[in-house]
C-alpha cells in the first residue's frame, strides 16, 4: 500500500466555499479575507492578524516592521528553514546561526544568551518552533528583554501548540504562520499569517503587504471605499486572495479535529516505533504541547549497516514516502561562500541532522497506513539491524 508524505484535508465545505467565492465576483483580497484575519485574531487571542501569501511573507513583513535595517543582525536557529534566515538578506542585514537543543531540535536558550552578548548591531530573536514543538519561549523573552529587542516567531509548523498553558501567537511581539499544502491547515497551497497585539506592526504590515498603500486600499473597488489611495511606501505584492481565505476560514474551524487527528497518529508511531532497536522517536516536552506537523525519528546509526539515504530508498521501494528536516542552514553552499560557515560551528544540529527522517503524517492518515510505515520500518530493522 503506497504511503504518501502528506496529502492535504478537504472537505466538501471548502470546495463549496470557492465555488461560492468564484460566483461572488471578488477573488482577491476581500471580506473573506477579513473574515478569516478576524476568525485567525480570536482562535489565537491576538489583538490583530494579517493575511499574507505565505510565512515567508510574513518574516519578512514582521522585519520591516521592528525595523530592521541594511548591517544589522537578527539572530536565527542554525536548524531551520530557508526561509528564517532568508529573509534577514533581503535587508542586506546578517543572520547569525546559533544552534539547537538536542530534545527539541529548537534554538538552545544558552548559546542563543551567548551568542546574543557578542552580537553587533542586533535588532530581532527569531526562534522557530521546529516540528511543532515550541521552543522554550520564556528563555527566549528573558534574553530579548535583556536586550531591548523584539521576538518573532517562526511558528510555520506550528498550529495549535501550547507552552505552560498559553497559545502559541501569544508569546512574541510577532508570530509568523504557514498555511503551506502541508501545514496543520492550509488555504488551497500557499498562504501565511501574522499575528500581533501591537497597532503600530499590524499597521505598517498591512500597509506593506499591499503595494505601500495607505489604509485598506482593497476597499477601493467598495461601494464603500474610494478610488483614491496614496503609496506611504515602496511595498510589496504578498495580500492573500478571498479564495485561499474562503479555504482557510473552513480549515480554521477544523483546527482541533485536525490536531487531534495528527495527535493520534503520532501517538501511534511513538507506541510502536520505540520498541525498535535503532530508533529514536521525538518527544513532547513537559509543559509543551505539540502540533505534530512533522514526526521526525532519529536513526541511531551505530545500531544500523545502512546509513539515513539507505534507509529513505528503502522505504520508498516499499511505497512509503519520507523526508528530511532539514540540513543546517551552516551548511548549505551560500552560507558557506557568504559568511564562510563550515563544519563544526554547531556540533548538536551536525550530529542530529544526518540522523533525521521525518515520516508521513497528515490528518487523513489511516490505521491501514500507519500500520504500514510501521510495517516498513520493523522490517528494515530486521533486515538492517546490528
Amino acid at each position: 500500500m503506497p504511503v504518501p508524505f502528506f496529502r492535504p484535508s478537504i472537505t466538501q465545505a471548502e470546495i463549496d466555499e470557492v465555488v461560492a467565492c468564484l460566483k461572488s465576483g471578488w477573488l482577491t483580497t476581500g471580506p473573506r479575507t477579513k473574515e478569516f484575519e478576524a476568525a485567525f485574531a480570536k482562535r489565537i487571542g491576538a489583538k490583530h492578524a494579517v493575511a499574507l501569501n505565505s510565512c515567508t511573507a510574513a518574516l519578512h513583513l514582521a522585519l520591516d516592521a521592528v525595523g530592521l535595517q541594511r548591517g544589522e543582525s537578527v539572530i536565527v536557529p542554525a536548524m531551520t528553514f530557508a526561509a528564517t534566515a532568508e529573509v534577514v538578506r533581503y535587508f542586506d542585514a546578517t543572520p547569525v546561526m546559533v544552534d539547537c537543543e538536542r530534545k527539541s531540535l529548537c534554538i538552545d536558550p544558552e548559546k542563543l544568551r551567548e551568542t546574543a552578548k557578542k552580537t553587533p548591531k542586533l535588532r530581532a530573536i527569531i526562534p522557530m518552533h521546529y516540528g511543532g514543538q515550541m521552543a522554550d519561549v520564556d528563555a527566549v523573552q528573558s534574553i530579548a528583554k535583556e536586550l531591548g529587542v523584539p521576538v518573532i516567531e517562526d511558528a510555520a509548523h506550528t498550529l495549535p501548540a501550547t507552552y505552560k498553558g498559553r497559545q502559541v501567537g501569544t508569546t512574541a511581539d510577532i508570530t509568523c504562520f504557514s498555511f503551506y499544502a502541508n501545514k496543520c491547515i492550509t488555504t488551497g497551497g500557499e498562504g501565511g499569517m501574522a499575528v500581533t497585539d501591537s497597532d503600530e506592526h499590524a499597521e505598517r504590515m498591512r500597509i506593506m503587504s499591499l503595494h505601500g498603500m495607505s489604509k485598506d486600499a482593497w476597499k477601493r473597488f467598495t461601494d464603500k471605499g474610494s478610488w483614491y489611495y496614496e503609496l506611504v511606501a515602496p511595498g510589496f505584492k504578498y495580500n492573500l486572495t478571498d479564495i485561499a481565505a474562503g479555504i482557510g476560514i473552513h480549515q480554521l474551524a477544523r483546527v482541533d479535529a485536525l490536531w487531534a487527528q495528527r495527535r493520534a497518529i503520532a501517538a501511534g508511531y511513538t507506541k510502536e516505533l520505540s520498541r525498535l532497536p535503532g530508533i529514536e522517536v521525538p518527544e513532547e516536552l513537559p509543559g509543551r504541547e505539540h502540533s505534530w506537523h512533522l514526526y521526525p525519528i532519529r536513526l541511531e546509526l551505530s545500531k544500523w549497516s545502512i546509513d539515513r539515504a539507505r534507509f529513505i530508498d528503502e522505504l520508498k521501494a516499499r511505497g512509503i514516502t519520507a523526508s528530511v528536516h532539514w540540513m543546517p542552514l551552516h551548511l548549505h553552499p551560500y552560507y558557506r561562500k557568504t559568511y564562510g560557515t563550515a563544519e563544526g560551528l554547531f556540533p548538536v544540529a551536525e550530529e542530529v541532522w544526518p540522523r533525521l527522517v521525518s515520516l508521513p503524517i497528515f490528518p487523513g492518515m489511516t490505521l491501514a497506513e500507519q500500520d504500514e510505515v510501521v510495517r516498513a520500518i520493523t522490517e528494515l530493522a530486521k533486515l538492517h539491524g546490528r
